[in-house]
C-alpha cells in the first residue's frame, strides 16, 4: 500500500499534514498526472542526451506519494531528513523527489504576478499588502536583505487579495478571499512602496485598491498619516477606520497562507525559488479557500 492510500484512510490526518482534503488531492493529481508525463517525455528526448529513453536511475516513489510528500513539505516545512525517513528515502533523495513537481504545481495553479484578473462574482476591490519573512544570513549582499524594520535579514513579496461578493440573508456562508497576485521576491530594505512601483501590477481599470499606510503616494487607497506633532481631525479618524476595516481583508489572506508553515517560517531554500514557492502555496489556498 502506498503512503497516499495509508493517509487518506483518515481525511483529518490527511488535512492537517497537507492543507488539502483528498478530493482536493485527486484534482490536483488529475492535472499533474498528464502534465508530468509530457515534461518527462521532453526530457528523455531532449537533443544530446547520452542516455537512451528510459534508462538512468528511477525514482523510489510514484508520483501521488511524490506529490504527497511535497504538499506535506510546503504545509509542515519539516527538514528533508525527517520527511526521507517517513518516505523511506536519503535524505539526499527528497529533493530529487519533488522539486521536479514545483513548477508542475505552478503550472496548474497560475498565480500571476503582475496581471491580476476579477471574476464575476468577486467585488471589484483588491487589497494589497506586503508579507516578510526572516531569512538565512546571506553570504553576499547582507545590507540588501538587511530589514531595519523587522531587524534581521528578510525576504519580501506584494500579495494580492480580492474577495468574493458576500452572500445575503442570515446564515450565509462566511466570507471567501481569492489570492488573485504575488509579486517577485525582494530583499528586506526595499520599502513596501518600491515594490509596489517596481512590480507594477495591472488590475481591472474599474477595480478599486486599497493598502495600508505604506502605499501612500501610490495608487491605492490608504489611510491617512498622523502628521508630525499634530493630530488628526475626528472625520479623518472615522474614515481611517473604514479603511483599516476594509484594508483587513489583506492580512485575512496573508494569515490564510501561513497555514503552509513554508511561507511563514524562517526561508531556508535558495532565494531563486522563494517566488515560485510562495505563488504554489498562494494556489494551494485558492484550492481550498477561494
Amino acid at each position: 500500500m502506498s503512503h497516499t492510500e495509508r493517509l487518506r484512510r483518515s481525511p483529518d490526518a490527511f488535512r492537517q499534514l497537507t492543507g488539502i482534503t483528498p478530493a482536493a488531492f485527486d484534482r490536483l493529481m488529475a492535472d499533474l498526472t498528464p502534465r508530468y508525463e509530457r515534461a518527462d517525455a521532453r526530457r528523455k528526448d531532449r537533443p544530446g542526451r547520452r542516455r537512451r529513453p528510459g534508462a538512468g536511475r528511477k525514482h523510489a516513489l510514484g508520483l501521488a506519494d511524490r506529490l504527497l510528500m511535497l504538499l506535506i513539505y510546503h504545509r509542515t516545512y519539516a527538514a528533508h531528513a525527517f520527511l526521507g525517513s517517513l518516505f523511506g528515502l536519503d535524505d539526499s533523495a527528497v529533493g530529487r523527489n519533488i522539486n521536479p513537481l514545483q513548477p508542475q504545481l505552478a503550472g496548474i495553479v497560475r498565480i500571476p504576478e503582475r496581471r491580476i484578473k476579477l471574476d464575476p462574482e468577486e467585488i471589484r476591490e483588491l487589497f494589497l499588502d506586503a508579507t516578510e519573512r526572516p531569512t538565512r544570513r546571506p553570504t553576499g549582499r547582507r545590507r540588501a536583505f538587511y530589514s531595519g524594520k523587522e531587524e534581521r535579514h528578510t525576504i519580501k513579496n506584494q500579495v494580492v487579495t480580492a474577495r468574493r461578493t458576500k452572500p445575503p440573508g442570515p446564515g450565509a456562508e462566511p466570507q471567501r478571499l481569492r489570492i488573485a497576485a504575488v509579486s517577485e521576491s525582494f530583499p528586506g530594505s526595499v520599502h513596501d512602496e518600491k515594490v509596489s512601483d517596481r512590480t507594477r501590477a495591472v488590475a481591472p481599470p474599474d477595480a478599486r485598491r486599497t493598502g495600508d499606510t505604506a502605499y501612500l503616494g501610490t495608487s491605492p487607497e490608504t489611510p491617512i498619516r498622523r502628521p508630525r506633532g499634530g493630530e488628526l481631525t475626528a472625520g479623518q479618524r472615522r474614515r481611517n477606520r473604514v479603511v483599516s476595516r476594509r484594508r483587513i481583508v489583506a492580512e485575512h489572506g496573508i494569515g490564510e497562507m501561513e497555514i503552509w508553515r513554508i511561507a511563514s517560517e524562517r526561508y531556508r531554500n535558495p532565494d531563486r525559488r522563494h517566488t515560485l514557492i510562495l505563488k504554489n502555496v498562494a494556489g494551494l489556498h485558492n484550492l481550498m479557500y477561494a
